[in-house]
């Protein structure tokens, strides 16, 4: 998330809340339009109308998910609930995840079901995008690193078009390494909360994932590798889980037992001196 575009959003992967809970509480809501478009399912308290376009962009998300990175389709659809303004978004996260730090927009896991919280304004394109990347990952993997879980969200938040060539973090990214400022692989790595994670990480975090899908095909085999090892959340896990409201910051202490050899070490095998190359990659990547 780039922090000099908005506030920190916040991916929570640790809190959870029973499905019953969940759906009274969503019930309740005075929603007056629906959109179903892939496996997104939208409930909004004001007319979808003008986000036609926006909707009709959103199930290529999963699509592109699935080409560039070979993840399977959601299991599941994915609510995202929009709401009116920022008092109404405030007034339901206070009620119903009052312990949850309050973000411009929200990925939450209730149960086996994945949910966006968010609100109208201008930059609600990116931040459903940056979301909705974070909400499909979690449907389909059992761990996501949190440096790649936000260098996916941020590479896939902006429209298509501006994904390989102008995406907002170039030019501040080319300042970074103008300045000598580089941040390794095996730095990002070492990121296991949200609040270690400074606009310079994410991004890092984004310059890294554009590396491996834009640079050596070497890169993106040793990325589309990476992730097939984190494993595939199996249907009906998240339900075995004991059904109280659990809130953690995201951490992956409690997953190092799970996650695979780090990338870093992946991708060393086959890019020598990595560091060098996704330089070199933004020093001569344009249009």
């Amino acid at each position: 998330m780039g922090l000099t575009r908005r506030p920190q959003l916040l991916m929570i992967a640790a809190l959870f809340i029973s499905g019953q809970h969940a759906r009274t509480a969503l019930a309740k809501e005075p929603w007056v339009d629906t959109r179903q478009v892939g496996p997104f399912v939208c409930q909004a308290t004001f007319p979808l109308g003008e986000y036609e376009v926006l909707f009709a962009e959103l199930p290529e998300l999963q699509r592109e998910l699935t080409r560039t990175l070979g993840l399977p389709p959601a299991r599941r659809p994915i609510d995202i609930k929009l709401f009116a303004d920022e008092t109404e978004h405030r007034a339901f996260l206070k009620q119903h995840y009052a312990h949850v730090p309050y973000r411009r927009a929200l990925f939450v896991k209730e149960g086996g079901n994945a949910g966006v919280y968010a609100y109208r304004h201008d930059e609600l394109d990116i931040d459903l995008r940056h979301e909705c990347t974070h909400a499909l990952l979690h449907s389909v993997l059992s761990t996501v690193p949190l440096w790649l879980d936000e260098g996916l969200a941020e590479y896939f938040e902006v429209p298509p078009s501006q994904r390989a060539f102008d995406h907002p973090h170039f030019e501040s990214l080319r300042w970074n390494m103008r300045l000598g400022m580089v941040q390794t692989l095996e730095d990002l790595e070492q990121r296991k909360e949200l609040s270690e994670m400074a606009g310079f990480d994410y991004r890092y975090s984004w310059a890294w994932v554009h590396f491996m899908l834009h640079g050596p095909q070497s890169a993106h085999h040793a990325l589309v590798g990476y992730i097939a090892s984190l494993g595939q959340s199996a249907p009906g896990d998240a339900e075995k889980r004991d059904p109280e409201i659990r809130l953690a910051n995201y951490s992956e202490t409690s997953q190092e037992h799970m996650l695979p050899v780090l990338l870093s070490a992946r991708l060393v095998q086959t890019v020598p001196n990595p560091t060098e190359k996704m330089v070199q990659h933004f020093k001569h990547w344009h249009q």
